[in-house]
């Protein structure tokens, strides 16, 4: 049986959208190409992936794998939506973050695809989830703020030498002031795989916490996540929505992420 691939999602900044871009990869993946799917929750001081999906009071966590009390085997849950998931901890408990890469290592061998869903501060954590993983996706968003966190990620990551596949361009509103997908691209000599608009209906989803792609299956921010999954796993998502039919025959040019995702699926498929 083939080694599965872990998946680092990183941001050194909070409020960018990661925990809700892992639980959609993760539900986009385990539902509509099924594959095996764990996600981690990494983010050990301020963990919030249980919460988006419901699993609010865990007795076993990510927290007492690491202290060494319990097997990782017994931190796992199988969700309802498909996946399992090993939560962390919401009252912090002190643990080695970099213990990780260690603990997590034998899943591979039970899963095509884990998920890790890191801290958004650079410290231990951060790197754990960087050592941990074979490669990484980085969320930003289109600001300055954001962009200098996304720069130092990437640098941070190339370091290590984990490969970046790409950034994940979230809460768009196309607005003059934002900065450009090709802004951000040159700037952190990074391409673009999915431009993700913002939109209520991801916080709606939240409070039946569900993930966006489980809730409203046809809105554009879960058929951008499903090209984005699809391409991670070297398949291509064709959309079938009518309108987006209707455009395919009036304006053939492909999007600069679709570009993207093209080359990322020759890449997979090499």
């Amino acid at each position: 049986m083939a080694q599965g691939r872990i998946i680092g999602i990183i941001s050194i900044k909070g409020g960018v959208g990661k925990t809700t871009t892992v639980a959609n990869l993760g539900a986009v993946l385990a539902n509509q190409f099924g594959k095996k799917v764990l996600l981690i929750d990494a983010n050990f001081t301020a963990p919030n992936l249980g919460l988006h999906l419901g699993v609010v009071k865990p007795k076993v966590t990510l927290h007492d794998v690491l202290s060494g009390n319990v097997n990782t085997v017994d931190a796992i849950y199988n969700h309802e939506y498909g996946f399992h998931i090993i939560p962390a901890s919401l009252v912090a408990k002190d643990v080695d973050p970099l213990k990780l890469k260690e603990k997590i290592k034998a899943l591979r061998s039970y899963y095509d695809i884990i998920l890790l869903d890191s801290s958004p501060n650079m410290n231990e954590e951060v790197l754990a989830t960087i050592a941990a993983s074979d490669e990484l996706l980085v969320v930003t968003t289109p600001d300055y703020p954001t962009l200098s966190t996304t720069l130092n990620a990437v640098k941070v990551a190339k370091q290590k030498k984990t490969p970046v596949m790409g950034l994940i361009l979230n809460k768009v509103r196309n607005k003059k002031f934002e900065l450009t997908l090709e802004d951000i691209e040159y700037a952190a000599e990074t391409p673009v795989l999915a431009v993700l608009p913002d939109h209520v209906s991801v916080l709606e989803a939240l409070q039946f916490t569900k993930p966006i792609t489980m809730h409203d299956e046809n809105h554009d921010i879960s058929v951008e996540y499903t090209k984005l999954a699809a391409a991670l796993i070297g398949e291509k998502h064709e959309d079938t929505r009518f309108m987006s039919r209707v455009k395919r025959i009036f304006f053939r040019d492909l999007s600069k992420q679709d570009v993207n995702r093209e080359l990322l699926i020759q890449k997979m498929n090499k």
